[in-house]
């Protein structure tokens, strides 16, 4: 499932209240009044693209065709806060931002879970590139091995996956040969986040 814009969760929620309530998909006039959407033509597109995200199937030949496509667990996707970026690569300053983004609910961990933008290469053996967004729960402590959302020195935030060294260092892994892994005291290192799930827009 790819992620939707904040009016594509809108009216996908819309349109599975509405075929609940009445067993029937809404007309193109009845989603555009209901979203104060005069043309038609934004009402297609809208629709187009959620079915280009597979959230619903349509039959071009009929009206009031539309039919909701259940995400992989049969649940529905919620709305998490897009909090700026995560620098997989040398740690960025972090920026936030008021920005959400649409997730499949089997992504939403048992805590308090975000979303992050991905800069850089540094993880991309763990198939997370540079774009993608990682879902993350809020969490102060991790496993070794876990992957990490780390705030180092208390502003610069990095996307790697923690180890305890027996020196009492921790090091902080790339998952890329060409880059080097960071090394901080511990009271250097607070963990944000531990990362459950990664989507990618194509």
């Amino acid at each position: 499932m790819l992620p939707l814009t904040k009016r594509q969760r809108e009216i996908l929620d819309y349109l599975s209240d509405f075929i609940r309530e009445h067993g029937y998909a809404p007309s193109l006039e009845e989603i555009g009044k209901r979203f104060g959407l005069s043309s038609l033509a934004t009402v297609h597109k809208h629709l187009t693209n959620l079915q280009d995200k597979g959230f619903i199937k349509r039959a071009w030949n009929r009206s009031r065709s539309v039919e909701m496509v259940a995400t992989r667990s049969g649940g529905r996707a919620i709305e998490l806060p897009l909090l700026g970026y995560v620098a997989a690569g040398l740690p960025i300053e972090a920026v936030a931002s008021n920005e959400t983004i649409t997730v499949p609910d089997t992504f939403v961990g048992k805590k308090d879970t975000y979303v992050l933008r991905v800069r850089g290469n540094s993880m991309i053996d763990e198939q997370i590139r540079d774009g993608d967004f990682v879902v993350v729960e809020d969490r102060k402590s991790a496993e070794n091995g876990e992957m990490v959302i780390a705030l180092l020195g208390g502003h610069d935030v990095t996307l790697k996956k923690l180890y305890r060294e027996p020196n009492g260092r921790i090091r902080l892994q790339p998952a890329n040969t060409m880059m080097q892994p960071i090394f901080a005291d511990a009271n250097e290192v607070q963990v944000q986040g531990v990362v459950v799930g990664v989507m990618r827009k194509y």
